[in-house]
Formats: C-alpha cells, sequence, structure tokens
C-alpha cells in the first residue's frame, strides 16, 4: 500500500497544505467569533487543539508523527469545523446542506479514532511477552473500538442537543434524526474497516515508538 504514497503530494507539499489548513482554522475561528455562534467557536477551537498534537506528541513523547500523518490528522478537524461555518450567503452551513459532509467527517474521523487504536494494540503486542494477537483479531479489534467510540459520540451528540434545548441555546453538535445516527455509524466502521486492513503500512513507527515508551517505563 505504500505505493499510494505516489499519489500524494510531495512532503514539503504536505506541510503546507497543513500549515494553510491551520491558518484556516484561525481564520474561521475569527468568523464565529465575529457572528457570536458558539458552535463555530468551540468546533474551531477544538480543531486547532487538535491540530496541535502532532508536534506535542513528537516533541515531548518522542513519537514520529510524519506528514502524512499531520496532515491526515489536519484533514479530518478542519473538515469538520469548515463544515459548521456555513455557505457565505446562506443561513445553512455544510452539514445541513450537502447530505454527504457528515459522512465524509465521520469516516475520516472514526479514522483517527482506529489508527491510535491500532499503533497502541501493535505496539502493546510487540511489548509483551506471552502475548500474540493475530492481525484478524487486531482487526475485528478496531472495528469493535470505533463502534464503541462512535456510539459513545452519538450519545454525547443527543446529550448536548437535550441540553441545548432545555436551556434555549444553539447546540455545538447536531443530530439530524434516527437514520442520520444509523448512517454515522456506518460511515464510522468504514473509516475503521481502512486503518484495519491497511494499518501496518503507514503506523509502524508510531506503534514501535509507544513500545519503547512501555519498555522504558517497565525497566
Amino acid at each position: 500500500m505504500r505505493n499510494l504514497d505516489v499519489l500524494l503530494p510531495s512532503r514539503d507539499r504536505q506541510r503546507q497544505l497543513s500549515y494553510f489548513m491551520e491558518l484556516s482554522l484561525v481564520g474561521m475561528l475569527f468568523i464565529g467569533l465575529d457572528r457570536g455562534n458558539g458552535g463555530i467557536v468551540v468546533n474551531t477551537a477544538v480543531a486547532l487543539a487538535v491540530t496541535q498534537l502532532p508536534p506535542v506528541l513528537e516533541r515531548d513523547y518522542g513519537i514520529p508523527m510524519d506528514p502524512r500523518l499531520t496532515l491526515w490528522i489536519t484533514t479530518a478537524v478542519f473538515l469538520h469545523a469548515f463544515g459548521t461555518v456555513g455557505i457565505p450567503g446562506t443561513a445553512t452551513n455544510l452539514y445541513g446542506e450537502l447530505w454527504w459532509w457528515d459522512h465524509v467527517t465521520h469516516a475520516l474521523s472514526a479514522s483517527l479514532v482506529a489508527a491510535a487504536g491500532y499503533a497502541t494494540v501493535r505496539a502493546l503486542d510487540e511489548h509483551v511477552e506471552g502475548v500474540v494477537l493475530p492481525q484478524r483479531f487486531v482487526a475485528v479489534f478496531i472495528l469493535l473500538f470505533v463502534l464503541a467510540f462512535g456510539v459513545l459520540w452519538e450519545v454525547l451528540e443527543f446529550a448536548i442537543a437535550l441540553a441545548a434545548d432545555a436551556l434555549g441555546t444553539d447546540a455545538v453538535l447536531t443530530q439530524y434524526g434516527l437514520a442520520d445516527t444509523m448512517l454515522d455509524l456506518v460511515f464510522d466502521l468504514i473509516g475503521g474497516l481502512v486503518v484495519a486492513l491497511w494499518g501496518g503500512a503507514y503506523l509502524t513507527d508510531v506503534s514501535g515508538a509507544i513500545r519503547e515508551r512501555f519498555e522504558s517505563r517497565a525497566n
């Protein structure tokens, strides 16, 4: 699957794209402040915080975060935040205007959750003697892990919607009904399946760094 790298821009271009999206998130944050829209402010602020995770993980924990992983993370949170900002000249946003936007962002976000689970499980598999986790077991675990996280997220969205309704404020996260929730979970599984099948091609260095941290703490 490393042949997929030929379809990606150069590493310098990947860094530039990540920086561009980070700067765009700052602009979207100010748009939210200017509009007095709490949903935009919260979602863009959280997205900006997530974009700072790769340098923190690399600097403070020694976990290698090459430009591909950084671009992956940044793209996922950028698309989510961008979807909340809205279409200029309209009263709606991309989540309400484009039926597929929510599914794309769910699949991307789920792939990040799956990547974190995959790297950690592989690190434990390599670190703990006497524990052997077959590839099929890891794949099933990743799918269940993503599905559990997806259910938790949907419950959180529902709770936020209820709280916002009770307080008479706009919800930071929005649910669009039972059918939409079920589709969200389906696309969560798709994102998890992609990582379960091909995560080893891109997450080996990350899981190796996590394993080394386990070993350093054990000594």
